[in-house]
C-alpha cells in the first residue's frame, strides 16, 4: 500500500511539473513573439485537450503547449451546450458588491429596499431612459445610481446639474422618466471623474450596466421581468 501511494504521489509530482514546464513555454513564447500582449497574469489548462487559456486582466485566449498558435473566440462545450468562454468572461468581470463605492453614488429606496442593485447610467442614454421607465414597476429595492457619462460632454453638464441638485434622485427621475432636465447647478463633481475611472478599472464600456448584489453584471436594458429575476437569484 505504501508503495502504491509513494507511486501515486511520483506520478501527481511530475504531472505538476510537466504542467509548470508548459506554463513557463508559453509564457516565454508568447512575450518573446507577441509583446503586445502585455502581461500574462494567469495559463490554465482548459477541458479541450493540448489547449491553454491565457488571461490577460478579463481578456482571455487560447493557445497550445508550445505557444504557437492564438485563437480568439469562445470553447463552446457541445455536450453541456455552455459557452465556457462566456461564462469565464462573466466571472472575471464580476465586481464584489461591497467594493462599490457608494459615496459615488445617490441612491433610490423602493418599498423596503431589502433587494440591493447597483447601475450606471449616462443622462444622455436613450435605452438608459426606456430602463428606467421599466424600472418604475420594480419595488422593495435599493438602488445605488452611478452618474456614468461617457457619451458626449453633454452628458457630462447633464450628470453635474443632477449630481448638484437639492434633490438628485427627484432630478434624475424628472430627466430620465418624465423628460424634465434639472437646472443648471454647480458644485464638487469629483465622484463623477471618480466613477468614470471606476468604470474603466472594470471594463464598464456602455449604459446602462447593472450589479446585482452577487457581483454579476448585466451590460444593456433589460426589462422588469428580467430584473425581477435576477433580483430573486439573488435573494
Amino acid at each position: 500500500m505504501k508503495r502504491i501511494r509513494k507511486t501515486l504521489l511520483c506520478i501527481g509530482l511530475a504531472a505538476s511539473l510537466g504542467v509548470m514546464a508548459q506554463e513557463a513555454t508559453i509564457r516565454k513564447n508568447l512575450a518573446e513573439r507577441l509583446p503586445q500582449l502585455g502581461k500574462i497574469d494567469e495559463v490554465n489548462r482548459t477541458p479541450m485537450s493540448g489547449l491553454f487559456e491565457v488571461r490577460m486582466g478579463t481578456d482571455v485566449l487560447y493557445t497550445d503547449a508550445e505557444g504557437n498558435f492564438l485563437i480568439q473566440g469562445s470553447l463552446i462545450d457541445t455536450k453541456q451546450q455552455r459557452n465556457l468562454t462566456e461564462e469565464r468572461v462573466e466571472k472575471l468581470l464580476a465586481v464584489d458588491f461591497s467594493s462599490l463605492p457608494i459615496k459615488d453614488a445617490f441612491t433610490i429606496v423602493r418599498g423596503n429596499g431589502k433587494r440591493k442593485l447597483a447601475v450606471f447610467e449616462d443622462p444622455n442614454c436613450g435605452y438608459c431612459k426606456r430602463f428606467e421607465r421599466d424600472l418604475q414597476k420594480v419595488d422593495n429595492v435599493t438602488i445605488h445610481m452611478f452618474l456614468y457619462p461617457i457619451l458626449s460632454a453633454d452628458s457630462t453638464d447633464k450628470s453635474r446639474n443632477i449630481w448638484c441638485a437639492k434633490d438628485r434622485s427627484k432630478a434624475w427621475l424628472d430627466w430620465m422618466v418624465r423628460d424634465v432636465a434639472a437646472p443648471s447647478a454647480s458644485c464638487d463633481t469629483g465622484a463623477l471623474v471618480r466613477n468614470l475611472e471606476f468604470g474603466k478599472k472594470h471594463k464598464i464600456t456602455g449604459t446602462p450596466t447593472l450589479i446585482f448584489a452577487d457581483g454579476s453584471r448585466v451590460p444593456g436594458a433589460i426589462n422588469s421581468q428580467q430584473v425581477e429575476k435576477f433580483l430573486a437569484d439573488n435573494k
